[in-house]
């Protein structure tokens, strides 16, 4: 009986990760996994238990070697600069040249369905717009918020703004164009001059916009 061909751990995981990187959980197969890391199925099912298991260590150290950005930021002195911090390190992660564009994550949850991965992909996305909303109403008790500002309707923003660009990233957009969005969005920031402002449900209807401040 022939021996079975030793391979080491952290590599095949880092194989791994490139594969669900580029490909979403769901399109990456069985063969793709076993045929990048040089091992059979039997090895396979011995090292990692499934290939749901497998996936969940490559998210644990894709949020421990690409996301420390995102909890960073939740300590800026100021909610702008939180958003500004959160949006432009995502806009660098999804547009770096050192693996395949996109957020790993998300290109995962986009058609994710089976072994509860959908499910909590989803979890973590709501863990991360908690903080957010957690650390907007601080910044609202501290009036770095104006008046009426939702702390809600903030993290959600912030959110949206990042998961389009997550799939601007799957994409192609590159780094510049990524920046130029998050630029954008930060444009409609809410300002102490807003809470002058009457809600967005009551201004009149030739009004152009509405800042986040109202939202919700």
């Amino acid at each position: 009986m022939g021996r079975t061909r030793e391979f080491d751990v952290d590599t095949a995981i880092e194989v791994a990760a490139k594969l669900f990187w580029e490909k979403g959980y769901e399109g990456t197969s069985l063969a793709d996994l076993t045929g990048g890391m040089g091992i059979n199925p039997p090895s396979f099912y011995i090292a990692f238990k499934s290939k749901a298991a497998l996936f969940r260590l490559v998210l644990q150290r894709y949020r421990e070697q690409y996301l420390g950005f995102a909890a960073q930021a939740l300590e800026e002195k100021t909610a702008r600069a939180v958003a500004e911090r959160l949006l432009f390190g995502y806009a660098d992660l999804l547009s770096s040249p050192d693996h395949p564009p996109g957020c790993l994550a998300m290109n995962s949850a986009w058609i994710a369905d089976g072994d509860g991965i959908r499910e909590e992909l989803k979890e973590h996305r709501e863990f991360r717009k908690k903080a957010l909303r957690k650390r907007f109403q601080k910044a609202i008790a501290e009036d770095d918020l104006p008046v009426g500002t939702s702390a809600e309707a903030l993290a959600n923003y912030v959110m949206v703004v990042a998961w389009g660009m997550a799939l601007e990233g799957q994409g192609g957009a590159g780094r510049r164009e990524l920046r130029a969005l998050a630029r954008s969005a930060m444009n409609a920031w809410p300002s102490h001059s807003d809470s002058l402002a009457a809600p967005y449900t009551k201004r009149s209807r030739g009004a152009k916009h509405a800042s986040v401040a109202s939202v919700g």
